[in-house]
């Protein structure tokens, strides 16, 4: 998880991490010693949290007890793992695991055992619903989750306070009338709005799903131009952006410069994952969260990022790799990583536990909206053309000249060639 987080992401999850595995003996014979090669994208912010320690306590522990596999771990940054995934695969040395942002193009080709070809019964059938769900390519699961995070609406306490509001939004014109009374107080973005090219495709479907549409339809086709996703973006532009209420200009503000500004006390509200919570604290910010406003209320979901791990059949390692992953996706393991970085469990378990413990308190909230989120479609092999796309074009439509229409249906027209050449 450019860093992202998840959100991610998108990612994200922005955004996320990025695991191979070679060999290293003669094959995956029960008898020989196979090394199996890590990759993983670094989830920390220093040297100090680097996602590498992580790694390598974890490798450590798995090895004392399965001396005939090791693990070697590489860490890369959000910005450089998918292409080293990438270049592996073509040059021949796919990873035997690779965690990264998006799984279907792989599967589409082939290249990826699925996830009942790896794991025990119990790891598979631990996995959130949700999240196993949209790890699916053609109904069958071949992205396994690894890091979570769903949004919440971001608000500046103190800022509400001196502005007069008592009481959070709910709905868009509770949104527009306190970012008038924040304008009114002399801040500087009363509601941030990062449609900038960092995480574009994020931003834009939390406000679909607030006016009651999304990226797709309830059998998966996509919706980018419903007649919701036009209503909710000609709002945006007349009764947000057009009076001045977002302060800079949403299609140059990235959603890391929309995080700096809340840190820096400059937002009164904005859209942001769990990672906002350690970097508002760190500026002193009294923050609070509440649910994704919505066209008539409350929104009908929030947006969910996840990040994956899949497992490429090159090597031939299916036994070593399923070991591992099964050690990997363990209770502890997934609890430990989580709070560690600030995310939410991809499994039952470790999400039981998490809410039963009150050091993650914080993200309590967060993680009750997982089972009901919405993810961005990674499972169709078009969907990194879409959502390049959709940075491109998405800060335009809210702008003094945006066509809402026009544009979404330009993207619509896009995304139909796409899907329709990969089936």
């Amino acid at each position: 998880m450019q860093r992202r987080y998840l959100g991610l992401g998108a990612a994200g999850l922005a955004t996320a991490m990025a695991l191979t595995l070679t060999s290293c003996g003669s094959g995956s014979g029960g008898g020989d010693a196979v090394t199996l090669k890590l990759v993983a994208a670094d989830y920390g912010d220093s040297k100090a949290n680097s996602s590498q320690k992580y790694w390598d306590r974890l490798s450590r522990a798995f090895e004392k007890t399965n001396p005939k596999i090791k693990i070697d771990v590489q860490v890369y940054s959000w910005t450089e793992v998918d292409k080293k995934v990438e270049d592996l695969v073509k040059a021949g040395k796919a990873p035997d695991m690779a965690q990264v942002g998006a799984y279907a193009d792989y599967a589409a080709k082939g290249r990826l055992y699925s996830a009942d070809q790896l794991l025990s019964i119990p790891t598979q059938a631990d996995f959130t619903p949700a999240l196993a769900q949209a790890g699916e390519y053609q109904r069958t699961q071949y992205g396994m989750p690894f890091g979570a995070s769903t949004r919440r609406l971001f608000y500046n306490k103190k800022l509400f306070a001196e502005a007069g509001i008592t009481d959070p939004p709910q709905s868009w014109a509770d949104v527009a009338r306190d970012a008038g009374r924040l304008k009114a107080r002399g801040v500087k973005m009363p509601f941030a709005l990062p449609l900038g090219p960092e995480e574009t495709q994020a931003e834009t479907l939390l406000w679909m799903l607030g006016g009651g549409g999304g990226y797709t339809d309830s059998i998966g086709k996509y919706a980018i131009d419903s007649p919701e996703n036009v209503k909710t973006f000609e709002w945006l532009r007349t009764e947000l952006v057009g009076k001045g209420l977002t302060g800079a200009s949403p299609a140059k503000l990235n959603r890391e410069d929309a995080f700096a500004a809340f840190a820096d006390g400059d937002v009164g509200m904005l859209n942001g994952h769990p990672t906002l919570m350690k970097q508002a604290e760190a500026k002193g910010i009294d923050y609070g969260t509440v649910e994704l406003p919505g066209a008539g209320g409350k929104a009908k979901s929030t947006m969910g990022v996840a990040d994956w791990m899949m497992a490429f059949k090159q090597n031939g390692h299916q036994a070593q790799v399923g070991k591992f992953l099964d050690f990997v996706y363990s209770e502890k393991n997934v609890l430990d990583f989580s709070g560690t970085y600030g995310l939410l469990p991809v499994t039952t378990s470790a999400s039981e536990a998490m809410l039963a413990d009150g050091k993650y308190s914080k993200l309590h909230s967060f993680l009750k909206q997982l089972k009901n989120a919405e993810f961005y479609p990674a499972n169709k092999t078009s969907w990194p053309l879409v959502s390049k796309t959709l940075k491109a074009k998405m800060g335009t439509v809210v702008g003094p000249r945006g066509n809402p229409a026009g544009v979404l249906t330009d993207i619509q027209h896009l995304a139909d060639r796409a899907d329709s050449a990969a089936e």
